[in-house]
């Protein structure tokens, strides 16, 4: 059963996507309930059941905000694909450079890393942007993300789920 389904908290939130076998576990269980009904079937020997695509569980769940991942692609996509140090825009001439060089006790974190072009890297080589004579367009921060940015890349596929789903086109690119 490769299917996906859709869970969803108590009062509707998006919590993650699970596999059919945990849906019907969740459901058989008594902890959640189905919302919509996927294509395909489960087949015992004597019974068929439609595959859940989108579940509710019974009881909240509380749990803190989604973190996004620490990535170059998600770095790229907070700085908006420019170079941090001149401007310049692009996605091939991109790197990432650490604001405090790492070998002096920069750490690989979100507030230290910055999008920048092989040009201004190399200008600023093992330095900080203080030593170099440069200065940052934008400090660096950790972005937040909203409660969906777990869901979003099944939305692609998995039509049904939008409903669910309020404002799901504006914060496509997991920014709130």
């Amino acid at each position: 059963m490769p299917s996906n389904v859709l869970v969803l908290n108590q009062n509707y939130e998006p919590l993650n996507v699970c596999n059919a076998t945990r849906a019907f576990n969740l459901i058989d269980r008594g902890k959640a309930e189905i919302l919509e009904h996927g294509s395909g079937y489960l087949r015992s020997p004597s019974m068929q059941f439609p595959l859940p695509s989108v579940i509710r569980l019974i009881y909240l769940i509380r749990r803190p905000r989604p973190q996004m991942r620490l990535s170059r692609r998600e770095v790229f996509n907070r700085d908006g694909y420019t170079c941090q140090y001149c401007g310049r825009r692009g996605q091939r001439e991109l790197t990432l450079d650490h604001v405090m060089p790492r070998h002096r006790g920069g750490r690989h974190t979100w507030d230290n890393l910055v999008t920048a072009c092989k040009s201004c890297s190399h200008r600023k080589a093992g330095r900080t942007p203080i030593e170099a004579k440069m200065r940052l367009l934008r400090e660096p921060f950790q972005p937040r993300v909203s409660s969906y940015y777990v869901v979003y890349p099944y939305l692609s596929n998995e039509e049904g789920w939008r409903k669910f789903i309020p404002g799901w086109e504006p914060a496509a690119d997991g920014y709130a």
